[in-house]
């Protein structure tokens, strides 16, 4: 029997300049998608947002996944199978602000 999570990492947060989830283990499961839900954009505000895996929850490396430039409300995913335990989303945001929600679906 596979094994299925979803999990609300964050919900409706307004960031500025950077967007870092909480970090989630996720070393059970063989495959992971994140969500990023754009609810809303201030200014002229960017985001170029990635994965990023940890081999200890605290010192982050950029997994190589990345999301498509952001610019408008909606609704992005990216895929990621290679992992050891540690997964967050990170990205950079310039020219304004974003209100958005993070989600991480784990599948083993």
């Amino acid at each position: 029997m596979r094994h299925f999570q979803a999990s609300a990492v964050e919900r409706r947060i307004f960031f500025n300049t950077h967007l870092t989830s909480h970090p989630m283990e996720a070393g059970w499961a063989s495959e992971a998608i994140f969500f990023l839900i754009v609810e809303e954009i201030k200014g002229e505000a960017r985001l170029n947002a990635h994965v990023e895996i940890s081999p200890d929850g605290i010192n982050w490396i950029n997994e190589g996944s990345r999301f498509p430039e952001i610019t408008s409300p909606g609704y992005y995913f990216c895929k990621v199978a290679h992992f050891g335990n540690w997964l967050r989303v990170h990205g950079d945001i310039t020219g304004g602000e974003i209100k958005a929600s993070v989600q991480l679906h784990l599948k083993s």
